[in-house]
């Protein structure tokens, strides 16, 4: 805190001081921005999910203006995943249908391991549209071309 030594603003008064109180708030400023930068550096690293080394694409972002996506996974070893949580091959549509009662629009993101055999992303794609989800975007890495 900084104190302020100021006159009393009349021109008779020559040995009078008022003392005013004022708070500095640089420090917190500089504290703040360091702050900023430190979540901004971090954000990107947050990626939520399960662990899954997509394949790069030279297609889109895609933007968000629904309720939020259902992410899907399939893993490099097959293993299903409905958000962070392991789901079987069966169970996978039951579980769909009950998350997307209140929303039957709400877009699935299907995130596939590169080193699956495409029959099995494929097969999951299909039996997804089938069972009536008809927004459906598979996810890639956003930079490298595709080889000619």
């Amino acid at each position: 805190m900084a104190f302020k030594v100021s006159s009393g603003g009349k021109r008779g008064s020559r040995g009078k001081h008022k003392v005013g109180a004022e708070i500095n708030v640089t420090p917190l400023v500089d504290v703040m921005l360091v702050l900023l930068v430190i979540f901004m550096a971090t954000a990107p690293m947050l990626s939520a999910g399960v662990p899954v080394d997509i394949p790069e694409s030279e297609a889109g972002q895609i933007h968000e203006d629904d309720q939020g996506p259902i992410e899907v996974s399939l893993t490099g070893t097959g293993q299903i995943f409905v958000g962070e949580t392991p789901v079987s091959r069966e169970r996978l549509l039951e579980l769909l249908s009950a998350m997307t009662r209140d929303n039957p629009d709400r877009r699935i993101f299907l995130r596939a391991d590169k080193a699956l055999n495409y029959g099995e992303v494929m097969a999951t794609l299909g039996a997804l549209n089938a069972a009536g989800f008809g927004k459906i975007a598979l996810i890639t890495q956003q930079g490298v071309t595709a080889p000619k």
